[in-house]
């Protein structure tokens, strides 16, 4: 097991401060550039370069190329400050640095397919396995359909879910493949209520050569047997599934605060219709349900920093969670989404209606946090019957994403 001593501790909290700082610089230029995202269904492009210049993609790649080799609650706390200046940014920033970490478990041989020559090199990508491949020498070739795959138009690579078959076409396994975007097409598929500007489009590969060392087990990952052969690097021994599904929760914590701040600032000068409150914030009914809605919100970081702290624990101590830990992480995730999407609820009607103006920024809040908290691995009922199956030691569970 590698130790860390105190002085990398340091460095470690330090350069996560610096880049949140920079971040933080940034969100009025992000802020403003949120409403023609949404119209083009893509990021501006002005936003992607200045976070890319601050270091926002760098968050989960190795040191080794250049990035900060961080953790999960670094991540966290980077989409999160994303989150507070646009949810459809942030969402691009949080899966991008997951899919680079994804990229950081592979051997080396593929991370320096992607870094060697370009260290900025974004990664996207979709792991279910909605695709054909087929056993051939030195690799496989792949057909397939891989939606929602955010962050599709400034992504260089994408890693993408392939079902494995044996020589008589049985599926024996499921992997992740490495593909440069240049060998799949884009399908503009994303025509969405929310979170427009992710652009969550569709990738498609028709007969697509992957060689075998761009290739990892799924099964294996599942595991905590991932292909990188640097053991020492903690944050790529995390648990795969509880980061796949807590990296989604950052950008829920941004809008949910940035909400949160909107509602609270403008009910010193808002009045309520037909009422005599001159200011919202003199309204009893209001201070509860601002009261209620900031409780929601602090609960929400509370899980998500427990489950991100945890995954890092783990990380940094060389051993992999067991099932009921990280069904419960799997739970803190869904349990944080779950209370911001609440939370924002009662904001929007302690606000009232105004927030629904295209002007408000409020209403993007709604509908970008409403979208993104659909997102399979994150459904509270979902989650909540995984973690609660586990808590009975039952043998009958839903998913093998654990």
């Amino acid at each position: 097991m590698t130790t860390t001593s105190p002085e990398p501790v340091t460095s470690a909290v330090s350069e996560a401060d610096g880049l949140l700082a920079r971040i933080r610089a940034l969100q009025p230029m992000l802020a403003a550039n949120g409403a023609q995202g949404e119209r083009d269904r893509r990021v501006v492009e002005e936003s992607i370069t200045a976070l890319t210049e601050a270091g926002a993609f760098k968050v989960a790649q190795p040191r080794r190329y250049g990035g900060y080799e961080t953790s999960l609650r670094t991540m966290l706390d980077v989409s999160a400050a994303v989150g507070e200046a646009d949810g459809g940014t942030s969402w691009v920033v949080a899966l991008c640095n997951v899919c680079a970490w994804i990229t950081g478990c592979m051997n080396q041989r593929a991370q320096d397919d992607v870094w060697a020559d370009n260290p900025d090199a974004k990664v996207s990508g979709v792991l279910t396995p909605s695709a054909e491949a087929v056993k051939v020498d030195g690799g496989y070739r792949v057909t397939g359909r891989w939606f929602y795959n955010s962050g599709s138009w400034h992504a260089d690579w994408a890693v993408l879910g392939i079902p494995v078959t044996d020589e008589a076409g049985e599926l024996v396994d499921q992997a992740t493949a490495l593909i440069p975007r240049s060998d799949v097409d884009l399908e503009e598929t994303w025509f969405v209520a929310g979170m427009s500007s992710s652009g969550s489009n569709c990738l498609v590969a028709d007969d697509v050569f992957v060689p075998e060392h761009r290739v990892m087990s799924t099964l294996a990952a599942l595991e905590g047997k991932y292909g990188t052969e640097h053991g020492g690097e903690e944050l790529y021994r995390s648990a795969l599934v509880p980061v796949l599904a807590l990296v989604l929760a950052g950008p829920q914590l941004g809008m949910g605060r940035k909400a949160l701040e909107l509602v609270r600032d403008k009910s010193a000068t808002k009045a309520i219709a037909y009422t005599y409150f001159a200011a919202q914030a003199d309204s009893v009914a209001f201070q509860l349900q601002l009261a209620n809605a900031a409780l929601m919100i602090d609960t929400a970081h509370l899980h998500a920093y427990r489950a991100a702290d945890d995954i890092d624990r783990a990380a940094r101590a060389g051993t992999y969670p067991d099932v009921l830990e990280r069904t419960r992480m799997r739970a803190d995730t869904a349990w944080a989404l779950d209370h911001i999407t609440k939370a924002i609820d009662i904001l929007l009607s302690a606000h009232g209606a105004a927030s629904f103006a295209d002007s408000n920024p409020l209403q993007r809040l709604w509908r970008d946090s409403a979208v993104a908290a659909r997102h399979a691995v994150t459904l509270p009922a979902v989650n909540y019957e995984v973690y609660g199956k586990a808590l009975l030691g039952r043998d009958d569970q839903i998913t093998p994403m654990i």
